[in-house]
């Protein structure tokens, strides 16, 4: 078994991934655009309507999702370093024809379509890149790396906003676009997966318990065969709409329900996504520590019991109600985010995993579309943003029927 790491430590790869995750994950910055776009097109003599202007945030995440699935493969064949550089440049081309855009419509082959495919493109090297040079400490390893794509919005909205006020939006645009190109670019130099039969030094696999396989290596035709499959998209699926139904709505209701004054409810946006940073090592860890399925139900507990409690303590005033909830909701949807990828190359094994990766992360960008639309109309049926939790609660409730009887070690392939 080879022990070299690389030079400069295989935690190198860690740092370098956050930073492109970093770059990545500005598309939650998004609403710190939606009202000088509207501003502006005003300007321009355009009505825009709220829908309108966050149609280009949505495309791009379906976008992201649906290209991870293709682009798995290419990053086998061309290997990590290609491909993150490629998807760095069309990612950063997609907010430089952004700052170009005329109307809102514009925003979606530009921002939404191209920007949305760099991403997808890119999005799988660092993690992939993470899984392979940690056997040891997949969960922590790839939780720290993703956590670059949550904590993302905390610092890009911060510059964001300064650009938008220094200079103007379309400015703005243009110099996201060019910095990404660069800093993608860069970090990505150094990517390169570990040589076969890498294993870190002192350290051994543990024997498999019975009926689990440590090394089980699924090519996707495979793995769409397992029922553990099925199981992990199903409760990702879940976890991303419950997740995103209550990011979604997280202003809504600081303002409409617990009647948080506008300005203390976009800080405490903020502050809930450093739980959605932080929430992707420790979940990641938790999966390496109690087993992915373990792991899974312990976010669905807590995503109920958050639930929970909007939904029968949410008043005018419950100011400690609503941050403990939401925090613990952010948190949960940023563990997912470490807890899949995890659970696919512990179940899977890490030779296809890109690809493999790719139709499990399906589930984040159907999800990304679903949860906040059933939100809204939970919403116009019950008159109440406190209508929609206890139907988060009951998918809490589902997530942890199939994480107890799906998520399990499969077969080895034959």
């Amino acid at each position: 078994m080879v022990q070299k790491d690389p030079p400069g430590g295989r935690w190198l790869f860690v740092i370098l991934g956050t930073i492109i995750m970093l770059c990545l994950g500005s598309v939650y910055s998004w609403s710190v655009f939606v009202n000088p776009l509207t501003a502006h097109f005003a300007a321009m003599g355009q009505t825009v309507s709220a829908s309108e202007v966050l149609l280009p945030f949505s495309i791009f995440l379906f976008v992201f999702s649906v290209a991870m699935v293709f682009s798995g493969k290419y990053i086998e064949k061309y290997g990590p370093r290609k491909m993150a550089m490629l998807g760095g440049i069309i990612c950063g081309l997609g907010w430089l024809l952004a700052s170009m855009s005329s109307s809102t419509s514009m925003l979606i082959p530009t921002y939404g379509i191209v920007g949305g495919l760099g991403v997808g493109i890119a999005y799988g090297c660092p993690v992939a890149v993470s899984a392979r040079w940690f056997p040891d400490k997949r969960g922590l390893a790839v939780g720290l790396t993703v956590l670059g794509f949550g904590f993302s919005a905390f610092f890009t909205a911060n510059i964001a906003t300064y650009l938008i006020e220094a200079f103007d939006v379309m400015s703005t645009f243009r110099f996201f676009g060019i910095a990404f190109i660069i800093i993608i670019t860069l970090c990505s130099m150094p990517l390169v997966f570990p040589p076969a039969g890498y294993k870190p030094a002192g350290w051994n696999p543990p024997a498999p318990k019975p009926g689990a396989a440590v090394t089980c290596e699924f090519k996707r035709e495979q793995m769409l065969k397992s029922t553990t499959f099925y199981g992990l998209w199903l409760c990702y699926f879940i976890g991303c709409v419950a997740g995103l139904m209550a990011i979604g709505i997280s202003k809504p209701v600081g303002q409409e329900v617990i009647l948080i004054e506008s300005g203390l409810a976009s800080m405490l946006v903020g502050f809930f996504a450093i739980f959605n940073g932080g929430g992707r090592p420790i979940f990641g860890t938790l999966t390496d520590k109690i087993t992915p399925r373990n792991a899974a139900i312990v976010s669905f507990v807590l995503i109920g019991l958050a639930s929970l409690m909007m939904w029968q303590m949410a008043v005018p005033g419950a100011t400690t109600i609503y941050i403990v909830a939401f925090a613990i909701l952010w948190m949960c949807l940023g563990g997912w985010l470490a807890i899949a990828p995890t659970a696919t190359a512990s179940f899977f094994g890490t030779c296809d995993y890109p690809r493999n990766y790719g139709v499990v992360f399906l589930a984040y960008g159907i999800g990304a579309i679903v949860g906040p639309q059933l939100a809204a109309a939970i919403k116009e049926m019950s008159g109440s943003y406190v209508g929609v939790f206890p139907y988060v609660a009951l998918l809490a409730a589902l997530g942890i029927v199939i994480a107890f009887t799906m998520l399990k070690h499969p077969k080895p392939p034959e």
